[in-house]
């Protein structure tokens, strides 16, 4: 296993360097981020130059890569015009672990993630056990009762699940749950943030606050992902193996839990594997309209704001992680099914 975890790290690197090189080139069309620094009072056409021989941004693209990349200190750059090459703030480079600045806040992008990470995590890691635990319990339920009248309405609200956009049901539950509760008299759900600024951030407070958003997440994957579990669990339940174990006397929920269901949950385990980096990235619509102050939110502000360090930083995030955790499923899928030999 040593081996192929070290063959698998050496071909992460030569990808994530590809995929850096497609997403710094993507990066140039987002738009002028100098245009955007002005605020309400857009800069003159003398102040975006000087801003972009400030930041670099007047150069080449391959010189501002090889910037971003390795860090400035061997390259002098003509910043102010005036023919003399300077070194502008020095920059170490990701490789060297330096994500450099926000060209909006001017504060390191590790810092500005660092600040949003635990947020998206506690949202996304609750919606993410929710998920599994109901995905689990509805598509064996809805497969060990096969065409009952149980096993069509879970069919029936999982494909009405499935096909409600995110914002809507967003906005469905804010609906219900905030604003009728409310003009009931009933105990209401709150809608935006993460606490009350009058009470502070306390577990209460995050645990009232984290009900919508989580329930919008859960429905939505829960519906998609039941169906997919209920038709893996179909297919091991009609295996040879499955009919051989009951024919030698094997009780029923033995054979079930003890090789249908492991078995069964194999191409779940993919799933859940591509699920868990973008983790990382947070819900982007979820968050905008809860302003949970989370990545998903940071990305998309700094979106329109073209300021494409912090989003280097956040898809280089993504894409590191996706490696990782690719390896940890193949990992995890050779300690479940031992027909697989990493070796």
């Amino acid at each position: 296993m040593t081996t192929y975890l070290l063959r698998r790290l050496a071909q992460a690197v030569p990808q994530l360097f590809i995929i850096s090189v497609i997403l710094f080139a993507l990066m140039q069309g987002f738009g002028d981020p100098v245009a955007t620094l002005g605020a309400r009072t857009p800069p003159r056409q003398e102040d975006k130059e000087r801003l972009r021989r400030m930041l670099g941004l007047d150069q080449p693209v391959h010189i501002q890569y090889l910037v971003w990349l390795v860090g400035n200190d061997w390259l002098k750059l003509d910043m102010d015009g005036d023919g003399v090459g300077e070194t502008p703030g020095q920059r170490r480079g990701i490789l060297r672990g330096d994500f450099g600045n926000s060209l909006v806040t001017r504060r390191p992008v590790l810092e500005m993630i660092a600040d949003r990470l635990p947020n998206t995590l506690l949202l996304m890691l609750t919606a993410e056990a929710a998920i599994i635990v109901l995905s689990l319990s509805i598509g064996i339920y809805s497969a060990l009762r096969q065409y009952s009248l149980i096993d069509n309405l879970i069919t029936a609200a999982s494909f009405v699940g499935y096909s409600m956009p995110v914002f809507w049901l967003a906005l469905t539950l804010m609906y219900i749950f905030a604003v009728n509760f409310r003009r009931w008299g009933l105990p209401y759900l709150p809608t935006v943030g993460m606490f009350d600024p009058a009470v502070g951030r306390t577990p209460a407070e995050l645990i009232r606050h984290m009900i919508l958003p989580v329930a919008t997440l859960t429905i939505i994957s829960t519906a998609g992902y039941s169906r997919f579990v209920r038709s893996s669990m179909l297919e091991v339940l009609n295996q040879d193996y499955i009919r051989t174990a009951r024919a030698k006397g094997l009780s029923r929920s033995r054979a079930i839990w003890g090789h249908a269901v492991q078995n069964a949950a194999l191409p779940f385990i993919t799933i859940i594997g591509l699920d868990l980096p973008f983790l990382l990235a947070g819900a982007v619509v979820t968050e905008r309209i809860f302003a949970w102050p989370g990545m998903g939110r940071l990305f998309i502000d700094h979106t329109q704001r073209s300021d494409y360090p912090v989003l280097m930083g956040i898809l280089m995030l993504i894409a590191a992680a996706v490696v990782v955790f690719q390896i940890i499923t193949d990992v995890v899928y050779s300690f479940l099914d031992p027909r697989i030999r990493l070796d």
